[in-house]
């Protein structure tokens, strides 16, 4: 998820490390905020990959900024990445929406679509939080009322979702048609 969002930041314009980390906590910070001591080993090794480009220059103060840059090796895997998503990228709810936040990087509409249809499918798999053996409770079926909370939410979510990927599938399929 980190090593997305480091790319899906820079493929807009380079930015140096403060900015992409103010940037990605913006994104996901809601979840785990980003730490120096887990954003800098990742721009290494993406530097190390030569996905990023690093140059130095003069700083608004004494020291000299580090901008980061894609390189054409990194916008190719930031494209590969959203169009052949891991699993866990389409099935967890915070690596998700790092994906769909760079997913117009993507340029061709049927590409999307086949990302925004692997979201689709997931969400129609019945599921719960709380089971009753192997099969999945209802909201209804709760009597706890703060469970019953989290399982109305949670369809409601799903359901503003469900509705916002089909839409969007329409019109993705309408301009890969036409």
């Amino acid at each position: 998820m980190l090593e997305l969002a480091l790319l899906g930041f820079l493929y807009d314009t380079p930015l140096h490390g403060y900015e992409l980390r103010k940037r990605i906590s913006a994104l996901t910070g809601h979840v785990k905020p980003v730490a120096e001591s887990t954003l800098y080993p990742a721009i290494k090794r993406l530097e190390k990959a030569g996905l990023l480009a690093r140059e130095t220059r003069p700083g608004t103060g004494a020291a000299p900024r580090h901008v980061l840059s894609l390189t054409a090796a990194g916008r190719t895997e930031l494209r590969h990445r959203l169009a052949e998503p891991a699993d866990p990228d389409i099935t967890d709810e915070n690596r998700w929406f790092t994906l769909l936040a760079f997913l117009r990087h993507l340029a061709d509409p049927a590409a999307q679509a086949r990302v925004l249809e692997r979201r689709l499918e997931f969400l129609r798999r019945p599921t719960s939080f709380f089971y009753e053996g192997d099969r999945p409770l209802s909201a209804e079926e709760v009597d706890d009322p703060f469970r019953r909370g989290v399982l109305t939410i949670a369809r409601a979510t799903s359901q503003a979702e469900l509705a916002w990927l089909r839409r969007t599938l329409d019109s993705l399929r309408a301009s890969a048609a036409g």
